[in-house]
């Protein structure tokens, strides 16, 4: 039996901030990661690394990122996000769900957790590739996501795994947490397999569940989210089976928040079941508000430009889901290609290009053609082109008449050459977890805290349902892994 103040349970950005956080409050801490070290950070290390938080200007920026030049600042409208734009955007893509007391530690400890990260090492930098468009040469950053963490989600994996060895914490891969040991009341600690190896026992004074949701679970998908759902690609890692949560409900737990839902995007139709760190977050495909989607019937069934695409990206996969045989097409015309992001220009992409709207009609597999092409006339022809196009606000550009009419960026396909790309569903994380308070302590079913039990990161329930304000959950990992780390830490101690 092995002895330890804490002992956190994942890999990824939460367990990383937890782990940080307890060695603060001078914990002997160990952070046990059941991927080997190459595939280690769970779902943090397959994201782009964007944050929302909330800032009053670019003095805060110039603060978080000090080499920020001059330059930068004069070409860049930076804008604000502020902590009532913030609190808006959570109520309003959740639909009035999400747990207020949850939230008003998200938003208001979200600037505080960016600068404490920077202090542990992780730099930051604006998203210019994808949060900015250049018109009349300068940038404006829209939709309230504006810093990514250098090197995207693995950079900050990196980082805060460097920050944790500094700090003498010890991170032991390949170590499967398979229990949590309890007196009857009291958690005192984990069983532990490394790979191949027999069950050990770990005694600790407090744990921190930070092992992700259970979106690499095809069972649990199908039995939770719906039938159909165990064919959905997973974005991320193959290890974020539930266990953390399973474990947390075997000794009492009280499950919360929406167990039916999920963080799920448009995802390429011939990506790999689970994520490819070579290829990492490239395979979403994000672009939609400057075109339309089309499903096997050859039907739009959202409206792309409903909002800004961090806005409605984390519910539109579930849409696809919805549709014949999984899938949609995206297609766009030579007017908006270069506003495409990176994504569309990777090699393993699923693309087809043509120069008259019946040659691409015909080359998308398993569509009919004839209505497709029925529906992008009727399409062009309910566009509103008086409107000015604008990519960097709510232009209002719109169709009229339509069955889904289209409320923003809304162009005719009528300039070619035209492209399509092929998308089905990819999971990022689920929605439903563990009921924890303001001080990231796990609730039991009658609502009270289980001592020595904390959670952070996507297996806590009750912040997201039905949707996700893009870079929430970088941001609530690192809020509620600061909170858990420090709540353990001082009780352990």
């Amino acid at each position: 039996m092995h002895e330890f103040d804490v002992v956190i349970v994942g890999g990824g950005n939460a367990a990383l901030c937890a782990a940080l956080a307890a060695e603060e409050n001078d914990a002997k801490v160990l952070v046990l990661e059941c991927a080997p070290e190459d595939e280690s950070g769970g779902n943090s290390r397959f994201t782009a690394g964007a944050i929302r938080f909330a800032y009053d200007g670019v003095d805060d920026l110039k603060t978080l990122m000090p080499d920020l030049s001059e330059g930068d600042i004069a070409m860049t409208d930076f804008g604000t996000y502020s902590e009532n734009q913030f609190f808006d955007d959570m109520y309003r893509v959740t639909q009035y769900r999400c747990d207020p007391d949850l939230v008003e530690l998200l938003v208001r400890r979200s600037k505080e957790t960016m600068f404490w990260m920077r202090d542990k090492g992780v730099r930051f930098i604006p998203i210019y590739g994808r949060q900015a468009f250049k018109i009349d040469g300068r940038f404006k950053f829209w939709g309230g996501l504006t810093v990514e963490s250098i090197g995207g989600g693995p950079g900050l994996v990196d980082s805060l795994t460097q920050g944790c060895k500094r700090r003498g914490i010890t991170i032991s891969y390949d170590s499967r947490v398979t229990a949590l040991q309890t007196d009857g009341r009291n958690v005192t600690g984990v069983v532990m397999r490394r790979a191949a190896g027999a069950p050990e026992t770990i005694a600790a004074k407090a744990v921190v569940l930070a092992s992700g949701g259970f979106e690499a679970n095809p069972e649990w998908r199908t039995r939770y989210l719906g039938p159909g759902w165990e064919i959905a690609k997973v974005r991320g890692t193959r290890f974020n089976t539930g266990d953390g949560i399973r474990m947390a409900l075997d000794i009492g737990a009280a499950s919360y928040g929406n167990w039916s839902g999920c963080h799920a995007v448009g995802w390429d139709q011939n990506a790999p079941e689970f994520g490819d760190l070579a290829v990492g977050d490239q395979f979403q495909k994000h672009s939609y508000p400057f075109g339309i989607m089309v499903n096997a019937n050859g039907k739009r069934f959202v409206d792309e430009g409903a909002d800004f695409r961090n806005y409605t990206y984390a519910k539109y996969g579930a849409e696809i889901m919805k549709q014949p045989n999984y899938f949609a097409w995206q297609i766009f015309d030579s007017k908006v290609t270069s506003l495409l992001r990176d994504e569309y220009r990777i090699r393993q992409i699923t693309k087809e290009t043509a120069n008259t709207i019946e040659e691409l009609a015909a080359k998308l597999d398993g569509v009919n053609a004839e209505a497709c092409i029925e529906e992008i006339r009727a399409y062009n022809a309910a566009v509103q082109a008086d409107i000015p196009f604008n990519p960097n606000v709510k232009d209002g550009r719109r169709t009229k008449g339509l069955a889904i009419d289209k409320t923003n960026w809304a162009s005719a396909l009528d300039t070619p050459p035209f492209e399509a790309y092929a998308v089905t569903c990819g999971v990022t994380f689920t929605f439903g977890g563990l009921r924890v308070d303001t001080d990231a302590r796990v609730l039991d079913k009658d609502l009270r805290a289980i001592p020595g039990l904390y959670a952070a990161g996507e297996l806590v329930g009750g912040i997201f349902y039905h949707n996700y304000p893009g870079g929430t959950g970088l941001m609530s990992g690192a809020v509620f892994g600061k909170i858990a780390g420090t709540s353990a830490g001082k009780v352990s101690v």
